[in-house]
């Protein structure tokens, strides 16, 4: 049989006028040049730059002041006590217009969409349901952030998204995770590093640290170690033993669409990737929006959680464990037999589930599905979080093929014991068309997360990492057919 998948006429392309201002770091000793000459400038010179400045640039941002304003204070310290007094506002405010850039966060791709249920339904007609989709959005550099959608999801498939907001920004971060030197201490003891580097370390933090004072410590004591290669590899492996947990605010006065999730931590500086949503049920019968995603640093990746009740508010930590490694994966959204479920692919080939009484500890996986046709030889994996219905819990998969062809797939497994595989697609359910083939990485169609409403499965999917799309298939069909094919 035939499964009757029905594609939409939407294609969310990236838009390389939605941008963001970023602090430009030119390095200690540039940025100081260019400090001094501005405080050499006259100033009426001053005034009239910064009035041309605003003139050309403040309405693309809600308040371009405060962001001079904070790119300033990042160079700050630079600055004698006697040079930072005598610096007027003006210059103050021209200072960090300098050192301030704006980052066309979606300039090269917007794909690899997740979909949930929004958190407010007042306003959905009569067969409609209020969505958030989540993309992976990535501009100069191959640098990932993670954006929103909200939209209203009709019976028919059909999507209707609000009109994008005009201010976008970064959260502000309001905590984070500090750390214990106590227990810093005993893990460095491992690292088999000199004494006095460990003691040059240690003497720089306090009782409880935070993760950019490591930071700190580490540039300072490290070169000491030997070749640049060195440093590096010492710095990451040190970095990656500690807390990179933050909260993550936006002002509830901005709309979903201006809110940008950028890489604020080391780990994941090159990269916030494929976050897969769900809505998660807590043991109480609450429910949090829950997110996996790849942080990557430019050399290693490492997964982490995104917890959030009103996408306004995220709390980000990694996750630990033996278990804890590779990309691909996706959590069950409630727990099973009092445990957290999650899918992964440990090996990067095949399909595992974990199991955890710590959400943000999984030190074992066990083997769940291994590349069984032609069109996945290559390797499998989820494509979003399982999805529960009557009949089994339903994981959309995706598979590799010849030329690294990506296709999705669906299978389901027992609501009781998602170890047992009850049925698994023959064929794909979705493969890239002659549309669909050409693109930054080109031949893929890949998804982090789907939805059932009324009658259909919804499926928001990346077009060979470039742009997204969106597809749905009746329900009933496709696990009549996941079924015949065991």
């Amino acid at each position: 049989m035939k499964l009757t998948v029905s594609r939409s006429s939407i294609k969310l392309k990236p838009d390389y006028t939605k941008v963001i201002p970023r602090f430009l770091n030119t390095g200690n000793d540039r940025s100081l040049q260019l400090i001094h000459k501005i405080i050499q400038l006259d100033d009426m010179m001053a005034e009239t730059l910064l009035e041309n400045i605003f003139s050309e640039f403040s309405s693309r941002y809600r308040n371009i002041q405060t962001v001079f304003l904070n790119h300033f204070r990042e160079v700050e310290h630079l600055l004698t006590g006697d040079e930072a007094g005598a610096l007027s506002e003006n210059k103050k405010l021209l200072t960090g217009a300098y050192f301030t850039m704006e980052y066309s966060i979606e300039a090269a791709a917007l794909f690899n969409p997740s979909i949930v249920e929004d958190t407010d339904q007042d306003g959905a007609g009569k067969e409609q349901k209020k969505i958030i989709v989540s993309f992976r959005a990535t501009g100069e550099n191959h640098i990932s952030s993670l954006v929103f959608k909200r939209g209203i999801l009709k019976k028919n498939g059909a999507i209707h998204f609000e009109p994008s907001g005009r201010f976008l920004a970064e959260g502000t971060v309001t905590k984070w995770e500090r750390e214990s030197k106590a227990a810093f201490k005993n893990l460095l003891t491992h690292m088999n590093l000199p004494g006095d580097v460990s003691a040059n370390i240690l003497n720089q933090l306090n009782d409880r640290f935070s993760y950019k004072e490591l930071e700190t410590a580490l540039k300072n004591a490290l070169p000491a170690i030997g070749t640049p290669v060195e440093e590096k590899k010492l710095k990451h492996e040190i970095l990656g033993m500690v807390n990179t947990n933050y909260e993550l605010q936006f002002s509830s006065a901005s709309s979903l669409s201006e809110r940008v999730i950028f890489p604020v931590t080391r780990a994941e500086k090159n990269g916030i990737e494929d976050a897969r949503f769900v809505k998660f049920k807590e043991d109480d019968g609450s429910f949090n929006y829950i997110a996996t995603y790849t942080a990557y640093d430019g050399t290693a990746i490492l997964p982490q959680l995104i917890i959030t009740k009103d996408f306004c508010c995220f709390r980000i930590a990694p996750l630990h464990g033996k278990a804890a490694i590779n990309k691909n994966l996706a959590l069950f959204p409630r727990k099973i037999n009092g445990q957290f479920v999650m899918l992964s692919r440990i090996d990067g080939i095949n399909n595992y589930i974990m199991f955890s009484d710590d959400i943000y500890m999984w030190e074992e996986a066990v083997l769940l599905q291994q590349p069984k046709y032609p069109w996945e030889f290559v390797q499998i994996g989820n494509a979003g979080s399982p999805i529960e219905t009557e009949k089994g819990w339903l994981v959309i998969t995706h598979g590799v093929g010849p030329m690294r062809k990506y296709c999705l797939g669906a299978s389901l497994f027992d609501l009781q014991d998602p170890t047992i595989e009850l049925g698994r697609l023959q064929e794909p359910l979705l493969m890239p068309n002659e549309d669909e083939r050409d693109g930054y990485v080109p031949n893929v169609v890949y998804s982090c997360g789907s939805i059932i409403h009324g009658d259909k499965l919804f499926i928001p999917y990346a077009v060979s990492d470039y742009a997204s799309s969106f597809a749905s298939v009746p329900l009933k069909e496709l696990l009549d057919e996941i079924l015949k094919s065991n």
